[in-house]
């Protein structure tokens, strides 16, 4: 193991990072925030987005308020949830920003490999055999 690596691993700032990003590695965490970015939404309209039983969508919307990424508020039996800061918007749009130049970037290697693909010789015709 490398030196330090020890104490890297209990500072906490180095572990609060690194659980935000692990919550936030879950596809549908991703999509419930891209989803409320527009607005807070009801519990039932997220699940009806995701496909969502209420079990699986408690447990999702569990981790991202735990984390501090979301609040609810509670009306009549409804359970609303909205994104508490809006610099989890500008997360979403810097990972998209990334993701897209790193995706345009390949777009242009796979084209200048294209470009650059050798040219199959053709066959020549095989003569019958008498």
């Amino acid at each position: 193991m490398a030196p330090g690596s020890d104490a890297l691993r209990s500072h906490p700032v180095y572990q609060l990072k690194a659980e935000m990003f692990r919550v936030l590695g879950h596809p549908v965490r991703v999509r419930m925030l891209e989803l409320l970015r527009e607005g807070e939404l009801p519990v039932r309209e997220l699940q009806r987005h995701l496909d969502l039983d209420s079990s699986g969508a408690s447990q999702h919307l569990t981790a991202l308020r735990k984390l501090g990424l979301l609040e609810s508020r509670r009306e009549g039996t409804s359970v609303y949830y909205r994104i508490k800061d809006v610099r989890t918007n500008q997360l979403l749009d810097v990972a998209r920003q990334i993701l897209t130049s790193n995706l345009e970037q390949s777009q242009v290697l796979l084209g200048e490999l294209a470009a650059t693909a050798p040219v199959p010789k053709p066959r020549r015709a095989q003569r019958a055999r008498s």
